[in-house]
């Protein structure tokens, strides 16, 4: 597919706004996702080349993060690997079902997930105790990283959630390991992906340069104001996220709520 210098330009604007927005809150997926389909890329190649350019990013935001030691790798590798596998599970998944039953659930639990970081009076700059150990942490996140491969929209906000209401980090520490997390799943539906021949490589590699250029600014932001800057934006996004869902015609709540 050739695509105009002109369009290429608009979506590596696109890719360093989603870049910058992911490294803080996640949901950047919400507007690279519709500026490639307006671009004219047909959905199952935008979801590809959106992985593609999704990896680079959430791999700078997580070297930027680990630099300034808000990352602990050795002892969260198990979440880490657990949204690889599930991610692989969810891909695989995805070429067999219709995921518009789990696209039904989706608004409402971002509402819920907004109502959390809004009232929750703990949502802070410093760790607190976790409610569960590293085990039971890794199988909720490899949840959420089968959800990223079979569906995606708003996987980062939920690795965030977990990672503060069950990990006791704290919301910097939590956004930085939700990166690492997010890397992984994004690299494993970039394989799957791959596989089938959908990534649009012009375009991706353009978008990465855009994301990992949003991906630094994002994530300095969100290390230099913490939770004031991150928990609004989190809730922002939950809400932008659900609101996109409704409006799309072929979500199935959608068509309960207005046929």
């Amino acid at each position: 597919m050739i695509l105009s210098l002109e369009t290429i330009a608009f979506l590596v604007a696109a890719a360093s706004m989603a870049g910058c927005i992911d490294a803080m809150a996640g949901g950047g997926g919400l507007i690279t996702l519709p500026a490639l389909m307006a671009a004219g890329i047909p959905p199952v190649q935008a979801v590809a080349t959106n992985k593609l350019q999704s990896c680079f990013g959430t791999f700078g935001a997580c070297v930027a993060y680990a630099r300034r030691g808000h990352m602990d790798l050795k002892s969260y590798k198990g979440p880490v690997i657990a949204a690889f596998i599930g991610s692989v599970g969810g891909a695989w998944l995805l070429q067999r079902v219709d995921p518009s039953i789990l696209a039904g659930l989706m608004p409402a639990l971002l509402v819920a997930m907004a109502a959390y970081f809004t009232f929750s009076p703990k949502l802070g700059d410093a760790d607190r105790h976790a409610r569960i150990g590293i085990a039971g942490l890794s199988g909720l996140i490899g949840v959420i990283g089968f959800y990223d491969g079979f569906f995606g929209p708003g996987a980062g906000a939920f690795y965030t959630t977990i990672f503060l209401a069950l990990g006791g980090l704290s919301i910097l520490r939590a956004t930085a390991q939700t990166k690492a997390a997010n890397f992984a799943s994004n690299i494993a539906g970039l394989l799957t992906m791959l596989a089938g021949g959908h990534v649009i490589w012009i375009a991706g590699l353009a978008m990465a340069c855009g994301s990992i250029v949003g991906g630094q600014i994002g994530s300095h932001l969100a290390m230099r104001f913490g939770s004031r800057l991150i928990k609004p934006l989190l809730v922002l996004m939950s809400l932008a996220l659900t609101a996109k869902m409704l409006i799309d015609p072929k979500n199935p709540i959608h068509l309960y709520l207005f046929s």
